[in-house]
This record gives structure tokens, sequence and C-alpha cells, in this order.
């Protein structure tokens, strides 16, 4: 029998180091996107995959209740690593399960039922998260769902946002940064208006962190460039390096009041110790410092491009490259005469995910790339 659900690429992938994915036959390919945020250590960073292999052979799961150490050390990372007043870690296995938690938790915390998102937000993949996911692909085949509970609103659109926030409101989600909708930064004064909206109606303000966290966009949390402290922030996807993990990290008012809620497999030894080990590579190589610089490059010098772009957005090493014609073919060639490998975001947004120990020699490699893949349509619109 075959698998269902992913398409499969025709590149059969075999082994991985830093930001080089090699294949079966031997090529290699430049990694800017096909691990989805998830290696901001590079692939197989040897402190890692040491820490794996030490955890493998002492333990491999205990349930959640029992303490074990890299449990244990996690949660004091995480801790310490999160927004001043939102300590308290919740650890689970994907960015789904994170976003669903948070729903759950602040329904739990407050008196509202109804969920404030975004247009263009995806947020995830089970029935909750998808509820509050704004693109209907996703959530047609599965209707009904909980639509009638999610008001959503115009992502940017600071007066929007402020009249939907009201007493029976239980939770704001939002992204810093809206990845799987093209790449669009929060406005600044959007966040704030967030904070202050949902602070005068009791209400919990959600930032999903999934892909923003971690480092990618040059702060370890997006949110801190904005000087905005969400009750509930979740993350996953790089957190143990491509390991099935995710983390709701809440203030004390939420924790509190959190409600039910479990997971076989929550914080499990094995992917906690994947995590940490994580964390001490993205600060001790300062990973947020190396992601502002060469995503700053990078954005830089696609902007300097005398190629047909609509625009070049994003913060760090999560950039979207909108361009003139459909992302999927720009994608194909890229991975086929370049071996560079990256990801749509909407139907003409080419999306750069490198792990975050890129430097500016793979930068300028996507540069060169893109500049030759985009020439025959420079040509002709020079003719015209």
């Amino acid at each position: 029998m075959s698998g269902f659900v992913f398409s499969e690429k025709p590149i059969s992938i075999a082994t991985g180091e830093g930001a080089t994915l090699t294949a079966e036959n031997g090529t290699d390919y430049l990694d800017f996107g096909a691990s989805y945020a998830c290696t901001p250590t590079g692939h197989c960073h040897p402190d890692v995959v040491e820490a794996v292999q030490k955890q493998a052979g002492e333990l491999l799961y205990v349930q959640g209740s029992y303490p074990v150490q890299a449990r244990a050390d996690l949660h004091e990372k995480l801790g310490a690593l999160a927004p001043d007043g939102i300590e308290n870690v919740w650890l689970c296995n994907s960015g789904t399960e994170a976003n669903e938690a948070a729903l759950k938790f602040a329904r739990s915390a407050t008196d509202g039922t109804k969920i404030v998102a975004a247009k263009r937000a995806f947020h995830g993949r089970t029935a909750g998260t998808l509820s509050a996911t704004w693109k209907p692909k996703y959530k047609k085949p599965f209707e009904p769902l909980l639509e009638d509970q999610v008001e959503f609103v115009t992502y940017g659109d600071a007066g929007e946002l402020e009249s939907a926030v009201d007493d029976d409101t239980a939770a704001v989600i939002l992204e810093p940064i809206q990845g799987e909708g093209g790449i669009h930064p929060a406005p600044q004064d959007y966040l704030e208006t967030a904070r202050e909206a949902t602070e005068a109606t009791d209400t919990a303000l959600i930032f999903d962190e999934i892909q923003t966290g971690i480092g990618r966009t040059g702060e370890f949390w997006a949110c801190e460039g904005s000087g905005v402290t969400p009750d509930i922030l979740t993350t996953a996807k790089g957190i143990a390096s491509g390991l099935p993990m995710g983390a709701t990290l809440c203030a004390d008012w939420i924790a509190e009041a959190s409600g039910p809620h479990g997971s076989t497999f929550s914080g499990n030894p094995l992917v906690s110790a994947a995590a940490n080990a994580t964390l001490d590579v993205v600060v001790e190589e300062d990973l947020p410092g190396n992601a502002a610089e060469i995503g700053g490059y990078l954005q830089d010098e696609l902007a300097a491009l005398d190629v047909p772009l609509r625009d070049v957005r994003g913060e760090g090493l999560l950039l979207g490259v909108e361009v003139k014609r459909g992302a999927n073919g720009v994608l194909r060639d890229l991975a086929l005469e370049h071996q560079i490998l990256a990801l749509p975001a909407g139907r003409s947004v080419v999306r750069l995910l490198p792990p975050l120990v890129v430097d500016e020699a793979a930068a300028d490699q996507v540069v060169t790339a893109l500049a030759d893949v985009l020439a025959p349509e420079a040509e002709a619109q020079a003719e015209s």
C-alpha cells in the first residue's frame, strides 16, 4: 500500500547536513524551505544528534506525570526564554496541538466563547484550529466546524479588530507575521491594539509563533520586536530540530484556570532531549542574530534584482518573494535547474525558510538562481 494525504515530490532525500539535503542519487540541494522551518540549527547538528542518541540509550518514554530530567530541563529553558510573564509551559506534539490547547485554555480561563481570528490566517488542522483558519480549501471537506464561534477580521486593520473584541470574546489569535497567508508582517499598532482590546475585555491574547519563533525573525520570538507580550504564545516546528514537539506558553491567570487537558506523548524524554539541545545551540551560536544579518542581506539583494517582482517582505529568515507568475512554476525551476528547495505561500509568493545557519554564500546562490529563473520574464517585459 502507498501513503496518502501528501503528494510525493520527485526527489527522494537520503541525508542532510547543515543547510544541505542530499538525494538518493547523490544530488545536493540547498534547503531554503524543504524543512518548513523545522531545522533552525541545520540538519543533523552534532549536538542535537548526540543528545538524542544519549537519551535513546537511557529512556525513550514515560508518561508525563512522572518527572524526568530532560522534561524538567526543557520546562526551565522554555520558561527562561519566554517573554516576561508567560513562563508556564505545556508540551505537546505539534503546532496544531499547541494552538488547540491555547484555544481551550483561553475558553477555560475566561467567560467568553467567541474566537477572533484574522483573514489569511493558518492555525492548524484539528477541528478547533481549522475553524480559526481562513482559507476555505483547508476547511470545506470537513465542515461543519465551529464557524459560528469564530469572527474573522482583516489582518492589519486595527479598528476592525478593536470593534470585534467584546465581552463574549474568549481569545484573539494572531500570527505576528502571517506565514501560509503570504508572509505579511503585522503593522506595529495592530499588535498593540490587540493587546489593549483584550486587556479591556479580559480576553486572552494568543500569538501563534509556530513558524515565527525560535529565532527565525531575528529575535527569539517575533513578538519581541513589537514590544507586545501575549497571554499565550504557541511554538513548534523548530523547537526540537524536526522531531515532533509543540509548546503552549501561558501567563499565570491562564495556567491556573486551564481546565482538564492531556496528551499521551506530552514532553516525552527523547524529544525533550532534542529540544534542549536545539535551544542551547540557538542561543549559544546566536542564530537569531545570524537570521537578522543574513535575512537583511538577502532581502536587500532580492529587492535590488532587475526582474519582475511585486514585493519582497518578511523579517529575518522568514521571507516572501511575490512574483508575477505562479509560484509553483518558479519553485519547480529552482529545484530542477538550480537545486534549491523552497516553498509557496499562496499562488504567487515564494517562501524562503532556510535553517538559521545559512551564510551569505547561500543567500547569493538563491539570489542568482531567482534572477536566472525570472530572467525570461524580465526580457519579455523589456521588449514590450
